[in-house]
């Protein structure tokens, strides 16, 4: 007699964990920048099998490290003009909120808000 498959649940804990685990590797890369590589890495290999409210954090947290990217160069470019430093300190806070904001929605099981905000959800 053939046992059952059993179906993996659909809101798992490791789940959830790996996408915080996504928001600390973005905090972490404010000193270490490489891990926010690993993070964004990892938002695009979990998102696939991931519950609809889990895929919008992913999909954010993709978001997240491409905006951020461009916030950085245009930055770093415009740092000659000193407007850019203006923008690095506005990246800055802009990555912290964006996490803080993502962790407490994925602590209480939620989708984010507004993915495709370029600023950070309500």
């Amino acid at each position: 007699m053939k046992e059952p498959i059993p179906t993996p649940p659909s809101t798992s804990n490791a789940s959830t964990s790996n996408a915080q685990i996504i928001y600390i590797l973005y905090l972490v890369s404010l000193v270490v920048g490489v891990t926010g590589i690993v993070g964004v890495i990892m938002a695009y290999v979990y998102r696939g099998d991931a519950p609809d409210w889990l895929r919008s954090h992913y999909r954010f947290q993709i978001r997240t490290f491409w905006i951020g990217l461009l916030y950085v160069v245009l930055g770093m470019l415009l740092s000659v003009v000193l407007v850019g430093f203006l923008l690095l300190l506005f990246w800055l806070v802009w990555l912290i909120l964006r996490c803080v904001k993502g962790l407490q929605q994925l602590e209480r099981r939620e989708p984010v808000t507004d993915v495709e905000t370029w600023l950070w959800p309500k």
